[in-house]
């Protein structure tokens, strides 16, 4: 796989991520181990970008 095919599915992933943790953050009991790990996953995906990214 490409630099830029890498970097666009991780954004892909990122953004779907986010999209789960606003999602349950919206339930009106959310679990709070699920949106730890969520959030845990989109900062692990979130330096990967990072790193990749030319400045």
């Amino acid at each position: 796989m490409s630099l830029q095919g890498r970097i666009a599915e991780l954004s892909s992933r990122h953004q779907r991520l986010d999209e789960e943790i606003e999602q349950e953050q919206k339930r009106p009991a959310a679990d709070e181990t699920r949106l730890h790990d969520l959030k845990r996953r989109k900062l692990k995906i979130k330096e990967e970008l990072h790193h990749l990214k030319p400045n």
